[in-house]
């Protein structure tokens, strides 16, 4: 006797295997990677005189700003660490 249909899985899903829920992780790993390296992209253009920072769509600008915002903070706390001696 089957399983009633309902018990069934649906034939057009199918649920992740192990590899793929690894590629997944790995791929957003990545992802903050790649941004990191974008936005550093972008602070070399802007430095060079290639891009103005205004030549970006206000959302955009609003995204780079509050990422350097919490990068600058994030760095001052660990500098105030490090000069206490403490460790992480």
């Amino acid at each position: 006797m089957s399983p009633h249909p309902a018990l069934q899985p649906d034939e057009g899903t199918v649920p992740p295997q192990p590899a793929d829920q690894q590629g997944q992780r790995q791929l957003a790993e990545s992802d903050s990677g790649l941004a990191r390296v974008t936005e550093d992209l972008i602070d070399i253009l802007i430095l060079r005189g290639l891009i103005q920072f205004t030549d970006f769509p206000p959302a955009a600008q609003a995204k780079l700003l509050s990422r350097r915002q919490t990068r600058a903070t994030l760095s001052r706390r660990l500098r105030l660490l490090d000069e206490h001696g403490d460790t992480l």
